[in-house]
């Protein structure tokens, strides 16, 4: 499984995914997401891949949303490090350079890191993410728009199938009653 570690001195924040970035880190990233946006004190960010072992596309989807949200916030351009070939190459088939600067070098020292709590969340919620997650990245681009839209459809008709059930009062996945 994997984790996030965050660090932020003098308005540079680093977040820096190690292991496996899966799905269920999905709420972590999204609370991230909500701080950022209020943060007073913001120069850059900088997301650190280099001890990412395998990322899935909400995880990436929740990526490109925090290149848009630093750059429309706060007029900046949020930095990605991944030193690994294959994350580079995951990253640039899925048209991340459209909000992030790719780097292969470094990030700083950031021995100040500290993991960010683990959110849980509801089986609902967690849809509406990797569903919000899925349409940021059709919208980066022709291709992924072709990799996701089934699985966007199949999601969209999912969530207003357990609408319906609500109103009828049938019993739903995510209530179980």
């Amino acid at each position: 499984m994997g984790k996030i570690l965050f660090a932020e001195q003098d308005g540079v924040h680093v977040l820096k995914f190690v292991g496996e970035v899966r799905l269920i880190l999905g709420p972590t990233i999204s609370t991230f997401l909500e701080k950022i946006e209020s943060s007073d004190n913001f120069q850059s960010m900088i997301i650190d891949l280099s001890e990412t072992e395998t990322i899935d596309s909400t995880a990436l989807g929740l990526i490109a949303k925090i290149g848009i949200c630093t750059h429309e916030y706060f007029d900046s351009v949020a930095s990605i490090v991944s030193p690994r070939e294959d994350i580079t190459r995951v990253l640039r088939s899925m048209a991340m350079e459209q909000v992030c600067v790719v780097t292969s070098e470094m990030a700083p020292d950031a021995s100040s890191l500290q993991e960010l709590p683990t959110e849980i969340t509801s089986e609902e919620v967690m849809r509406d993410q990797v569903l919000d997650a899925h349409k940021t990245l059709m919208a980066l681009g022709d291709q992924n728009f072709d990799k996701f839209q089934d699985l966007v459809e199949g999601l969209e008709y999912e969530k207003e199938h357990e609408r319906s059930r609500v109103k009828s009062g049938l019993p739903t996945s995510a209530t179980g009653t």
